[in-house]
């Protein structure tokens, strides 16, 4: 706003009294740094004294101290007269230049935050894409050791399966031993009349374990002694545990007791009903199945071994509780069940 201009008689009247006058300055205006302080006004104080220099100086406003508050456009404009300035225009410019660069260096830290807000929120996305991009290398990287283990603790396993199978279990039938054979008549359990067997025979096997990495667990399939096709005694083994590279020999009981025979049995006789027969000569076969189970590694790795065994015997009664003659040479081994 314009302030009123002094007449040349007022200048003149106030000549004498007045000290000497620094030369007449022009009327300036003040912009605020980066636009952060529109719409200052500044009025210099004239014959009005000091108070008026500083009251203007305390009336001025600085519109948008804020980000909110600033205008997007601003235009300043001022006129009027010339004024003189004194000493207390002078103290009304050095207030203003005092709460002007307050005023600036106020508005200057929001300013700075914002612009490095704004950097570090593009350099924060960065890391986080970095972080990601780093977390599923590292996991994939975990995933391909894991692999790798993997498929080198199996290829491990597999040698130590493979291995195993070299170690087959030893079996061979050492000994049978007949102990009775009996023939008699009789009925089965329905009544119907037919010649009934007995029979009693020990067996003596030798079994071993050749692993040297490995214990076995070994069982038995019943042992049966054929007459013809039919069953005429049974026995059962106990299962046993053989530690590696040791042996030992195992004893089982064949035992029929009453067996009938029906048409099978027609041309059989025994020493007490044989009369001019003489003693009897019966063929028979006995079979059975040996199975060992190797833990190799817990149960990650087990190994399985069947050994079937079949022989061809001839029960004498002349020799009962004899050891049959040439036993290993009329039994047959086989690898599998």
């Amino acid at each position: 706003m314009a302030r009123h201009a002094k007449t040349d008689s007022d200048v003149t009247s106030l000549a004498p009294s007045s000290p000497p006058r620094s030369p007449r300055r022009s009327a300036y205006y003040v912009l605020s740094p980066a636009a952060s302080h529109p719409d200052v006004v500044v009025a210099s104080g004239g014959a009005g004294g000091g108070g008026g220099g500083v009251a203007a100086a305390e009336k001025m406003s600085f519109a948008g101290s804020t980000p909110a508050e600033s205008p997007l456009h601003y235009h300043y404009h001022h006129s009027g007269a010339a004024v003189h300035h004194s000493r207390e225009s002078s103290t009304g410019r050095l207030l203003f230049s005092d709460q002007l660069r307050s005023g600036a260096a106020a508005g200057v830290p929001w300013r700075r935050l914002a612009q490095g807000s704004g950097a570090g929120s593009v350099g924060d996305d960065d890391d986080d894409e970095g972080g990601l991009a780093g977390a599923a290398s590292q996991w994939r990287c975990y995933a391909l050791g894991a692999f790798a283990f993997v498929a080198v603790f199996a290829f491990f396993l597999l040698v130590l399966w493979g291995a195993s199978k070299s170690y087959k279990p030893h079996v061979v039938v050492k000994s049978v031993v007949f102990e009775t054979y009996h023939i008699q008549g009789g009925t089965d359990r329905t009544g119907v009349p037919t010649k009934m067997m007995s029979v009693n025979a020990t067996v003596r096997l030798r079994f071993r374990n050749r692993g040297t990495f490995f214990s076995l667990h070994v069982t038995s399939t019943p042992f049966h002694l054929f007459y013809d096709d039919l069953t005429v005694a049974t026995g059962h083994m106990a299962e046993f545990y053989q530690p590696r590279r040791s042996g030992r020999v195992v004893t089982v009981s064949v035992v029929g007791k009453q067996v009938p025979l029906y048409g099978a049995g027609a041309e059989l006789h025994s020493k007490p009903n044989n009369g001019r027969l003489g003693p009897a000569v019966v063929p028979v076969r006995m079979a059975f199945v040996l199975r060992a189970r190797a833990h190799i590694l817990g149960l990650l790795v087990r190994s399985k071994f069947y050994r079937r065994v079949l022989c061809r015997l001839d029960v004498r009664e002349a020799s009962l509780g004899k050891p049959v003659h040439g036993v290993a040479a009329d039994c047959e081994y086989h690898d599998g069940r």
